[in-house]
Formats: structure tokens, C-alpha cells, sequence
């Protein structure tokens, strides 16, 4: 290996798992503080997935980096995968189910895109786009 010992390149490795172990077991404490000291439904979830997921992820690395062994990468993997299929989809359905239960404060959300009433949610202003240039807008206080 060009006269680099091997034995460097397994000390780098544990190196760099103990980096990701650090990070990932941080992100996750960060998660679970999140979960105990956001006050809204929707503060918590995101607490909840966004560092969880990246810290699962990050302990995980560290985990292959130290065992090497390709079966239990694999595995690791598969892991992974599945957390990161699974994370966004429990998210949107606790969002959604805290939504219609009534567990969100409906003023945190701008437009509030999931009320029905509400037509003009989520759109943005199609009179703006369609106005050419040099017009005036009558809303414009600057005019």
C-alpha cells in the first residue's frame, strides 16, 4: 500500500467511527431533548425526526466502521433504508392525525392547505404572475 502500515488505516477508521458515534449519539440526545421542550405538536415531531433519523444514521456508520464485517454492514444497511423509508411517512401521518384531531394550532400553519373551506390555501398570488411589467399593483402602499 505504497508504504503506508495497515495498521494506520484501522486506526483512522476507529477514528472516524468514534467521530460518528459522538455525532449521531448527540443528534439523539438532541432529538429527545426537542421531544421534552417543544410545546406544539408539530415542534415535537420535527425534534423527533429530523436529528433522530440523522443520528441513527451517523451511529450506525460509526457501528460498520468499527465491526467490518460485511454481513453485519449489510444488515446496517438495510437499516438505514428502511429507517429513512419510514421516518417521512410516520411524520406525515402524526402530523395529519394531530391535524384532524385537533392537536395543532391552526395559526402555525400559513395557508393552512388542509382545510377545504379554505380555496385559496396554498396558491400563490396568480395576479401578480400574470401582471406586465411596468403595471402598478393597486395593494403596492409604496406607490
Amino acid at each position: 500500500m505504497n508504504g503506508v502500515d495497515p495498521g494506520f488505516w484501522t486506526s483512522v477508521a476507529d477514528v472516524v467511527a468514534a467521530v460518528c458515534l459522538l455525532a449521531g449519539a448527540f443528534l439523539t440526545f438532541a432529538a429527545g431533548v426537542g421531544a421534552v421542550r417543544f410545546g406544539s405538536l408539530l415542534a415535537r415531531m420535527h425534534a423527533v425526526t429530523k436529528p433522530q433519523v440523522l443520528g441513527l444514521v451517523l451511529l450506525l456508520i460509526g457501528l460498520a466502521l468499527r465491526v467490518r464485517s460485511w454481513q453485519a454492514v449489510a444488515m446496517l444497511a438495510l437499516v438505514v433504508v428502511f429507517q429513512l423509508a419510514t421516518a417521512p411517512v410516520a411524520a406525515h401521518l402524526v402530523s395529519r392525525a394531530g391535524f384532524r384531531t385537533g392537536k395543532v394550532d391552526e395559526s402555525e400553519l400559513a395557508p393552512n392547505q388542509m382545510d377545504p373551506a379554505d380555496e385559496q390555501a396554498g396558491q400563490d398570488e396568480p395576479a401578480a404572475l400574470e401582471r406586465p411589467p411596468g403595471s402598478e399593483d393597486p395593494a403596492d402602499p409604496d406607490r
